[in-house]
């Protein structure tokens, strides 16, 4: 298991599109049907992509120095065809395989003037210009579109229909702020979400509403928070932090997913530097993200933070697997873990849960499902999940019998999402719940 030159995810390679028709053209092609004689090596990925012309058109791309080279007639770079095919090679390594012999067409492209690897500057500031203005008046439109939803009354979103909700989220995805689009779909859920639903509609609006100010007012606010506000919006962030080194526990992992990409969120413990890490990887068209660390592994290597409130989610570098167990992080009780989600919830409003770890709580029923306690009984925290989590909690409950253990999960305003957690008894390698 050894993680060298992580592939771009599907995030990276759609933000290196010019514009939208780009980045909607270049997603249709990131599937192995149009795609033949593809392969990878050195730095280079290449294929051939039947298109309207009579020979499939060849293209070629520098992985390491951002250059592209296609046959077809456009003149954007990267073209639609460079960026299906990194689609492709980000979220399929059986699509193009490494190691292959390139053919004589596959040289590597010439690195753009300019620069060593880099676009015009100046090209991209206008590009980041343009697009800031589109999301400027997509966040404009919500709120006057929230503002007649509240003056309405919050029963009539129960009569709109969710149609209302998602011609609102179109209108987001077309001013290319997905992260709002998110938002606006999240809300049209609510009102069928069972009792209570116009509390938590209110909730919700409220949050949104306080993204599009915050948005409105980016230039006015502290670089943290103006960049965790480009990520909420749905902006493309980037590893901006110093990178950390340390030896680094994979303490849980998982996929989700909405029918057109799949995300893996991987969580680390850097044993030396006590940092806990996000890496998110994706797959287009529903497809497994390559990047894949079993839980329980302990690996060598680097971690670059980006740039945010937290400062949670990293790029990985090479990452070695190094042998030996690794004590799991260091827990407290239910009040502590409250006390760190309040914490990061002033830097990012916005944020559903938080990493924290559990030390010496029992599973127990209680009156709404099952919750953990602190052995004293004095506080508590309650599990979230359905169904589909069960598995996970029969397996909590059969590693504790009745005795106090360590578990690590996410902690929200929902409650608590139990991830792994280590026996009081047993091995010292994580046992996952998910």
């Amino acid at each position: 298991m050894n993680v060298t030159g992580v592939r771009r995810t599907a995030e990276q390679v759609l933000a290196l599109a010019p514009d939208e028709a780009s980045r909607r053209a270049g997603s249709a092609l990131g599937t192995p049907g149009p795609w033949s004689g593809t392969g990878a090596a050195d730095g280079v990925v290449w294929g051939r992509c039947e298109g309207g012309g009579r020979a499939p058109y060849r293209t070629v791309v520098d992985t390491r120095g951002r250059a592209y080279a296609c046959t077809c007639p456009s003149r954007r770079s990267p073209c639609k065809h460079a960026l299906g095919l990194l689609l492709l090679w980000a979220s399929d390594g059986g699509a193009v395989p490494d190691g292959a012999e390139p053919p004589g067409w596959a040289a590597r492209p010439a690195r753009p003037q300019g620069g060593a690897g880099t676009a015009d500057p100046a090209a991209a500031r206008r590009r980041a210009e343009r697009r800031a203005a589109r999301v400027t008046a997509g966040a404009e439109e919500l709120e006057r579109r929230l503002a007649d939803l509240v003056r309405g009354g919050l029963a009539a979103a129960g009569q709109q229909g969710y149609g209302f909700w998602e011609e609102t989220a179109a209108r987001m995805v077309d001013a290319q702020a997905p992260g709002l689009a998110g938002r606006v779909r999240e809300l049209g859920a609510i009102p069928a979400s069972g009792p209570g639903w116009p509390v938590r509609l209110l909730e919700e609006c409220a949050l949104t509403h306080l993204l599009d100010r915050a948005w409105l007012a980016g230039d006015r606010l502290p670089a943290p928070l103006a960049a965790t506000v480009r990520a909420r919006v749905g902006l493309p962030s980037a590893a901006a932090g110093t990178p950390v080194r340390d030896r680094w526990l994979v303490l849980a992992r998982y996929d989700t997913g909405d029918g057109r990409l799949t995300t893996r969120r991987i969580w680390l413990y850097g044993a030396g530097s006590g940092r806990t890490a996000l890496l998110l990887s994706f797959g287009a068209a529903g497809r497994a993200p390559a990047l894949t660390l079993p839980v329980g592994a302990v690996v060598d290597g680097e971690l670059t933070p980006h740039a945010g409130a937290g400062q949670l989610r990293a790029d990985p570098g090479e990452l070695v697997p190094v042998p030996g167990p690794a004590a799991p992080p260091p827990g407290g009780p239910v009040g502590a873990a409250l006390d760190a989600y309040g914490r990061a919830l002033r830097e990012d409003p916005w944020l559903d849960s938080w990493p924290v770890t559990l030390a010496g709580v029992v599973p127990a029923r209680a009156e709404y499902g099952w919750q953990l306690a602190d052995a004293d009984g004095r506080e508590a925290l309650p599990l979230t999940g359905g169904d589909r989590s069960r598995p996970g909690l029969w397996r909590l409950l059969a590693l504790s019998g009745g005795a106090p253990v360590t578990v690590f999960g996410e902690c929200g305003h929902r409650g608590f999402t139990p991830l792994a957690a280590w026996s009081p008894h047993g091995p010292a390698e994580p046992v996952p719940l998910l």
